[in-house]
């Protein structure tokens, strides 16, 4: 129990708990026009919350071939999203501001 951290199963909840509340202390940082390296270390800490509840998940796995098979799947997949994939709507669709 390094630093406080607990390293059983019973605290991959927790783990993935604390990547979330990072994830919300970068969005806070990057809204709040912070300095970026102060966004990317909070991102930094999402990996490593999400790292450690994978270890605790399966120890045995190889997240390197994990990351490199999601990563060839992902790239096969077409694109959905963005405004480039976006449906365009007739200009007579489109809302009109309020009068």
């Amino acid at each position: 129990m390094a630093k406080g951290f607990g390293n059983t199963p019973d605290e991959i909840a927790n783990k993935l708990l604390f990547a979330f509340i990072e994830l919300g202390e970068a969005g806070d940082s990057w809204k709040k026009g912070r300095p970026s390296g102060e966004t990317i270390e909070e991102l930094i800490d999402v990996i490593f919350y999400v790292l450690d509840a994978s270890r605790l998940i399966a120890p045995d796995a190889n997240l390197d071939q994990v990351f490199e098979r999601k990563w060839t799947k992902n790239m096969g997949r077409a694109f959905q999203y963005g405004e480039g994939f976006r449906p365009k709507r007739p200009p007579e669709l489109n809302r009109s501001s309020p009068k």
